[in-house]
């Protein structure tokens, strides 16, 4: 189905379009390019767009079951060829193989889950004299902008739930991790109408030329908070619809009781995994002051079995950070936190090159470190001591960020009446980063705007009509 894993086009109107300029994709393993994407122009934007809006209405006129069949044959096709894309995934993104082929089942499984959800009229009176419904239309054409930590799974909490509604779609990679996207297009264009689903790769230009076009009904992005910012100022000049999954600082609070042993590893992947590029991955490890050093000790040891490298060697566990902007802003922050005298409890091993860096512990810094206030998104995490449980909820919301928490200790009742004070959309309690189809996420504060997955993730792509029937 994919011809060639060495050729990379755009997908507009169901054809493989080739353009004039291209970018180097780098592997942040070896800093060496893999793959040339094409840059899409503002001409390029303005055709996918007239061929979404042209696919509109006999999309939209299909049925929730055809639909989710054909969002069903796309999951499918994506399977066949996970390999190949897990692959291509790990080359341009990082991350060890393993890891890559996971991410590439995960957005199967989302894309088929997803594909479950309805939504149906609703009838709100029914009366001798009134008859009222309640129907659910689709937007009309769709943004998804996806991140580079993710870039194939993040994209399919959109895709399935813009084409579920009725929405025709322009995807659009980041300009880091393009390339399996842009394969994932052309997987489409095999199964969707012409029209109804297109990829659209390119430099920094091209993001603000779909967030401002008029011809885009909504925007759904996946990103920094200070790039939703941007979005949301540049949507509102015509109302356009946004969803925003922005940063996150989350805590995590380990409780007194908790079984040390039994948690470290847990704890350490929710911190660490992906090499800490994960929005709600914890950011800030408090411990009861009872248990730190030995929290710290257990949390080392395990730290010193975990190897970072190319994520094409099958022991590697951990890889580069993911391109070159963000390894000089966490090397920077490291730099900064040791030229202000923090105390680090363990620095790792990690290749010198590429964007490696290793895993970094940083022991009960100050409040108002750079480290504790700012989301790293990268392999450094501070370690912070508590002593009360009304101290760590302060301390814990004290921050712009309000996307997860998590609680850890065996006193259920305990963690459950902490996690009704955090400022946060998530919190999970003897666990962390659960995400399904049918659960809505969502942030709170500055950490976004809108909810994702599950049947009110699907209501963010329609809008609601209310018919109203006078029967006197």
């Amino acid at each position: 189905m994919i011809k060639s894993m060495d050729e990379f086009t755009l997908t507009i109107n169901g054809k493989q379009i080739e353009t004039k300029e291209t970018i180097g994709v780098i592997n942040p393993a070896t800093e060496e390019i893999v793959g040339h994407a094409p840059v899409a122009s503002k001409n390029d934007l303005d055709l996918a767009v007239k061929a979404a809006r042209s696919a509109f209405p006999k999309w939209a006129s299909r049925s929730f079951e055809e639909r989710s069949e054909l969002i069903l044959q796309f999951a499918n096709a994506i399977s066949e060829n996970q390999k190949e894309l897990a692959s291509l995934l790990t080359l341009e993104q990082g991350k060890p193989l393993s890891f890559a082929e996971r991410e590439i089942n995960m957005a199967v499984y989302w894309l088929k889950e997803s594909a479950n959800h309805r939504l149906s009229t609703e009838v709100l009176e029914e009366s001798e004299t009134t008859y009222i419904e309640k129907h659910y239309t689709p937007l009309g054409v769709v943004g998804a902008i996806v991140p580079w930590n993710f870039p194939v799974l993040l994209a399919m909490f959109k895709i399935p739930l813009a084409l579920l509604s009725g929405n025709t779609l322009i995807v659009k990679p980041s300009p880091y991790t393009p390339l399996t996207t842009l394969k994932i297009g052309e997987i489409a264009s095999t199964i969707f109408p012409d029209g109804v689903y297109n990829t659209l790769s390119g430099d920094d230009a091209l993001g603000p030329m779909i967030t401002g076009h008029p011809g885009i009904d909504k925007v759904s992005f996946t990103g920094s908070t200070a790039t939703g910012k941007k979005i949301m100022e540049s949507a509102a000049k015509n109302l356009k619809r946004v969803t925003l999954e922005l940063g996150g600082n989350d805590a995590a609070i380990i409780l007194p009781d908790v079984s040390i042993d039994e948690v470290i590893q847990p704890i350490f992947w929710g911190m660490f995994l992906n090499s800490g590029q994960v929005c709600i991955n914890a950011k800030r490890i408090f411990v009861h002051h009872d248990i730190y050093d030995k929290f710290v000790d257990k949390l080392i040891e395990y730290a010193k079995t975990v190897r970072v490298g190319n994520g094409l060697e099958p022991a590697s566990q951990l890889g580069p950070v993911q391109n070159l902007v963000q390894y000089k802003k966490v090397k920077n922050l490291i730099k900064e936190a040791k030229q202000n005298g923090l105390k680090f409890a363990f620095e790792g091993e990690a290749p010198r090159s590429g964007y490696f860096i290793p895993v970094t512990i940083v022991d009960n810094p100050p409040e108002n470190a750079r480290v504790v206030t700012e989301e790293a998104f990268g392999p450094i995490v501070p370690l912070l001591k508590y002593q009360s449980y009304e101290e760590v909820i302060e301390r814990a919301n004290r921050s712009q960020y309000g996307l997860g928490g998590s609680i850890w200790g065996k006193d259920i009742e305990l963690a459950k009446s902490i996690a009704d004070k955090l400022e946060t959309g998530t919190v999970w309690i003897n666990e962390i980063g659960a995400l399904s189809p049918t659960i809505p996420f969502g942030g709170h504060k500055q950490s976004g705007y809108g909810i994702e997955g599950s049947v009110e993730g699907l209501k963010e792509y329609t809008n609601t009509k209310i018919i109203r029937i006078n029967k006197r």
